[in-house]
């Protein structure tokens, strides 16, 4: 980072910071940097201080993401107590920061009487994630209801885009510009609905949740469903529940969930283990798996270790 005053900055900034307590699976190495910005206007001044070049990383409840046992050398922003701004806008559109968590985004709508968005209750990240790969499930996706966003720049600049600007398809958004921008906020538009129902399908969604996903420390679904298959299924009919890489396991409850059941498990456990899936259902069935969840850093060989 440049060397500005931190006194110019409102939020706090840490170094070395574990990331173990900030991603669903409690697993993970170091972050050279983490900032906790005090809202947007704070974060783009802490942007602006950074040199152009330095790594950065966003990250709201850390539900979808894995930092390798390495660490990752660079930033890291933390938005989901920061960018938390929520409201109805004049013509009938929510704004939402991308800090602000998927199920509280579902019961605001639910409570403004607004329909459609009961699905992001069943989304255990923020806005900003769920932008980021156009999360969802039950039957909605995320861009389905967007009209516009609020993009981070680089340099702390704030942009405004259209749809028309990504390439959007199942669990993938990417700017058709190659430039390096980062979710801020959201503008959504839900039809007219019955509020009282929308908060009791959100409520059955839930209970439907709670009852077929594991409570043990995981980051949701570890794969993407192929075309016209779920990969739950695949890696059941492998065989692969229960299956153990030191304190990682595949879960007996949901198999696309691996759970790292006493907080003991490394990153590198959980990425063999994701590779044994992936390596198993392949030559079983002739079915490449994608990975839903995001891996950061370096591997433990490409600093002279070892894998």
């Amino acid at each position: 980072m440049n060397t500005p005053s931190l006194r110019q900055f409102r939020g706090e900034l840490r170094e070395n910071e574990p990331m173990a307590g900030h991603v669903s699976w409690r697993a993970g190495g170091t972050v050279a940097r983490a900032y906790f910005p005090a809202d947007l206007d704070d974060l783009c001044v802490f942007l602006r201080a950074l040199r152009h070049d330095e790594p950065l990383l966003f990250v709201g409840l850390g539900s979808n993401l894995l930092v390798r046992d390495s660490g990752f050398d660079g930033t890291v922003v933390f938005t989901n107590n920061a960018l938390k701004t929520l409201r109805i806008e004049s013509d009938g559109l929510i704004y939402a920061e991308a800090g602000v968590p998927s199920p509280i985004l579902a019961r605001f709508a639910a409570k403004n009487s607004l329909a459609g968005a009961e699905f992001l209750a069943g989304i255990p990240g923020t806005l900003g994630g769920a932008l980021a790969m156009n999360a969802g499930c039950h039957g909605g996706e995320t861009w389905g209801y967007v009209v516009r966003v609020l993009m981070l720049g680089r340099h702390g600049e704030c942009i405004e885009r259209s749809a028309a600007d990504f390439e959007i398809g199942y669990r993938h958004v990417g700017l058709r510009a190659a430039t390096d921008e980062w979710f801020a906020a959201a503008w959504l538009r839900f039809p007219a609905g019955d509020g009282q129902a929308a908060q009791a399908l959100i409520q059955s969604l839930l209970e439907r949740r709670s009852a077929s996903q594991p409570a043990q420390p995981n980051a949701g679904s570890v794969f993407r469903n192929p075309p016209d298959d779920h990969a739950a299924r695949l890696i059941e009919e492998a065989g692969l529940k229960g299956l153990t890489i030191g304190g990682a396991r595949v879960s007996e409850k949901h198999a696309n969930f691996i759970v790292n059941p006493e907080c003991k498990a490394t990153a590198s456990e959980i990425e063999m283990l994701i590779g044994r899936i992936q390596a198993v259902v392949k030559e079983k069935f002739g079915v490449a798996l994608q990975r839903e969840v995001r891996i950061v850093g370096e591997h433990m060989a490409s600093k002279g270790g070892f894998a």
